[in-house]
């Protein structure tokens, strides 16, 4: 049989029905019990609690990485039949299941995650470079690319003062988070605790690095020092709860209804606000300090 009528006999037979092998016509599409719509939707809806989850362990960066990983999750748990529709419950409560998983996950990581081999006596002869490898963790993190231009001077200045600024404890307890090494378990109250000092020292460097990018004679009186103190808290919840309580120093019932409208205004509950204040009040003070020394005021 000559090529040209093996061809031939191959067109007529993929033209019968039922002879087209169906592997060839690529796979079928799934059936979806949920709508693209409602999923993408139910994973938005977490947005608020994996970037809360995630704060607590000082990786805010993470949000979205963290959202496209439940966003797969959820696409295949309902393609490929793990999610099962139960009456009286919603959707959105099995995806918030899933969410809970993968960020403990990721917790999980980021606690046991070896960062950086840092070398932590500024006096000592450490590797050139290597506080401002620290400096660049904990100041300019969300940014990589700043990294490269924090220089050694610049960084010793900062991590001097935040060692200054933060007890010694804490310090400690940061670095010790930050350089242990890699593993894999539950995160433990111990972990919790590091990750707590290591947010307490990176609002700290960034409050600092901020309150030292002051110009010479740019401040001319306490009051504009002390709005410049406000401007250099690291996030816009710190500062709004610094110029509305810690500035003007309110008390009792003053304080709490500052508390009750800053609540309403940022859409959070006012534990959650009342319990910035004494952070707030920290960074606000040690960026007092740092830019009156700076504008040389």
């Amino acid at each position: 049989m000559s090529l040209n009528d093996k061809i031939e006999q191959a067109e007529q037979l993929q033209s019968r029905p039922g002879t087209v092998d169906i592997s060839l016509t690529g796979p079928p599409e799934p059936m979806l019990s949920v709508s693209v719509d409602q999923m993408m939707g139910a994973v938005e809806g977490v947005r608020r609690y994996v970037a809360s989850h995630l704060a607590h362990i000082g990786r805010a960066c993470d949000v979205d990485d963290v959202l496209q990983d439940i966003r797969v999750a959820v696409w295949n748990g309902v393609a490929r039949g793990s999610y099962r529709a139960l009456p009286g419950v919603p959707f959105e409560a099995w995806v918030q299941g899933v969410t809970s998983n993968i960020c403990a996950a990721h917790t999980r990581r980021e606690l046991n995650h070896k960062t950086l081999p840092l070398l932590l006596d500024p006096t000592g002869d450490e590797v050139s470079g290597s506080w401002g490898r620290l400096s660049a963790i904990l100041i300019a993190q969300d940014n990589p690319e700043n990294q490269e231009i924090i220089d050694r001077e610049w960084a010793v200045m900062v991590l001097q003062l935040t060692r200054e600024a933060v007890p010694a404890p804490t310090w400690r307890m940061a670095i010790e988070s930050l350089t242990a090494p890699r593993q894999y378990a539950l995160p433990t109250r111990h972990d919790r605790r590091r990750w707590n000092a290591v947010t307490a020292v990176r609002q700290t460097a960034k409050t600092v690095s901020l309150a030292l990018d002051v110009t010479p004679g740019s401040i001319g009186d306490i009051g504009q020092l002390c709005q410049r103190a406000v401007a250099c808290l690291p996030s816009a919840l710190l500062r709004e709860v610094a110029n509305a309580i810690v500035l003007p120093d309110i008390h009792g019932s003053e304080r709490q209804a500052a508390i009750a409208r800053l609540a309403r205004e940022l859409g959070v509950t006012d534990r959650y606000v009342a319990v910035q204040i004494g952070t707030a009040r920290r960074l606000y003070q040690t960026a007092w300090r740092v830019a009156r020394r700076a504008a040389s005021f």
